[in-house]
């Protein structure tokens, strides 16, 4: 007897579809990684049939504050660096964390809450000013949704440790432990939430974006980056770079900081871009990635298997995700002018070779669905995801083809 095949009920006249679960997430135009996170988890998270309410941190502020809180970080590490890194060091202990996290409540907290409707059943912050809002309203039971913080960064300072947001997901077990040791609580090891152009590099792949972009095909290439403000010293970096390889060409992505971009042209930097749409490009394109902050664009270089090496790192949290980033093997923290030679060569070689480190860790989707008592949901994408995986492997095809640059935006 054949085996019984259960089909699905033929849905009745007038009968409305289910209502998918929904989740919020808050994140923060700081920067560009808290939102390039937050965009990623949306889009895998609508992947498996949850409907996703995205908002900035900065728009649930009263009036202009948010403006005058980005405008006031940007300023720092723009005119005078040092006063951010005063800043940062000075609010790294739980009573300066307690005043921060009172003040935003009392500033987003209303808010807050009326976007999180009672029908969520997902809550993440990749921002720590609104983990630490989410964690006083949680603790006073004004949301009663268990809330998530996404560590983007790789080192976790107070700013990240609120006691009363439930979980908390790191991408690697270096920030993972800062993390327990700051007070986090329900603290996993993710994979990277990237985007999934970050495809690791081959040769045939850094053929083609190098005559894509118009770079040359014999040279070694250093892709220097600043973060979306182009911040931090990369004119220095360019002449360092230069002097300690004169066989190296610098590529720099300059961001938004159209004024940077402007100067290093007119210094003969052949090869300088504001702000990019095609990174992936750009990375199967290099040799090594060069960078000051330790945000988003680290992990994306570690998807795309590009050596990394941190260098002349921005105060603050720079400095902070570069001793983390070193500690984990992750990038090399070059410290000193006279290592950077060997580090570039080493970065090099290493370029050339076509092992790619996995990140090891719990995918962050299957496991916010499953906490969350969306395991069917869960189940359903697991599936998708391992099919995805077969047929891409019996394709054995490289990434296929990537939209045009668009150097300035």
């Amino acid at each position: 007897m054949g085996r019984l095949i259960r089909l699905p009920m033929q849905r009745r006249a007038g009968s409305q579809p289910p209502t998918p679960p929904r989740a919020v997430i808050v994140s923060a135009s700081v920067g560009a990684g808290h939102d390039a996170v937050a965009e990623e988890l949306a889009a895998r998270l609508e992947e498996a049939g949850v409907a996703v309410d995205r908002h900035d941190f900065l728009d649930l502020l009263p009036g202009p504050a948010g403006r005058v809180l980005v405008g006031s970080y940007h300023r720092m590490l723009e005119r005078a660096p040092w006063t951010w890194k005063l800043l940062y060091g000075g609010m790294d202990n739980q009573r300066m964390m307690s005043m921060q996290a009172t003040l935003f409540t009392l500033l987003a907290g209303r808010r807050m809450r009326s976007v999180i409707p009672a029908d969520t059943r997902i809550v993440v912050s990749t921002y720590p000013l609104s983990s630490q809002v989410l964690g006083r309203l949680r603790k006073r039971g004004r949301v009663e949704t268990p809330v998530h913080t996404y560590l983007t960064d790789f080192s976790v300072h107070q700013l990240w440790a609120s006691p009363d947001v439930d979980a908390h997901l790191a991408v690697n077990p270096v920030p993972a432990a800062q993390a327990r040791a700051a007070g986090c609580a329900g603290v996993s090891v993710v994979t990277p939430l990237v985007d999934r152009r970050f495809t690791p590099t081959t040769d045939r792949l850094r053929h083609a974006a190098r005559a894509r972009l118009g770079l040359p095909q014999d040279a070694r290439l250093a892709l220097l980056v600043g973060g979306s403000w182009g911040a931090g010293e990369i004119e220095r970096t360019v002449g360092d770079i230069e002097a300690a390889d004169p066989g190296i060409t610098c590529v720099v992505v300059c961001g938004r900081n159209e004024a940077l971009r402007e100067r290093l042209l007119a210094a003969g930097v052949r090869h300088a871009y504001g702000w990019v749409d095609d990174m992936p490009s750009l990375m199967h394109a290099s040799d090594v990635l060069v960078q000051n902050a330790g945000g988003m664009t680290v992990q994306e270089a570690v998807a795309s298997g590009l050596p990394v090496v941190t260098y002349r790192s921005i105060p603050g949290h720079g400095l902070t995700n570069a001793a983390a980033l070193d500690e984990a093997g992750v990038a090399r923290w070059v410290r000193s002018h006279g290592e950077l030679a060997d580090a570039l060569a080493q970065a090099v070689r290493s370029s050339r070779s076509s092992a790619v480190a996995s990140p090891s860790g719990a995918d962050s989707v299957q496991l916010l669905l499953e906490t969350s008592g969306l395991s069917h949901l869960a189940e359903v994408r697991a599936l998708a995801l391992a099919a995805n995986a077969a047929a891409a492997a019996a394709a054995a095809v490289p990434f296929g083809p990537v939209a045009e640059m668009e150097s300035v935006r």
